[in-house]
């Protein structure tokens, strides 16, 4: 019998709450990185 307390994606609450926190943890980083990828391209070689 399927347990109730799962989502559709096959996780508890916890479980989707530890992935969310993580989640947004790389994807700030990951934003971090674009930008300043950016800034330095940017004082390289100017595009506007």
């Amino acid at each position: 019998m399927a347990d109730l307390n799962r989502s559709l994606s096959g996780l508890t609450e916890q479980e989707a709450l530890e992935f969310h926190s993580q989640f947004k943890t790389t994807f700030s980083a990951f934003v971090v990185i674009a930008v300043l990828a950016h800034v330095l391209v940017w004082a390289w070689k100017p595009w506007f």
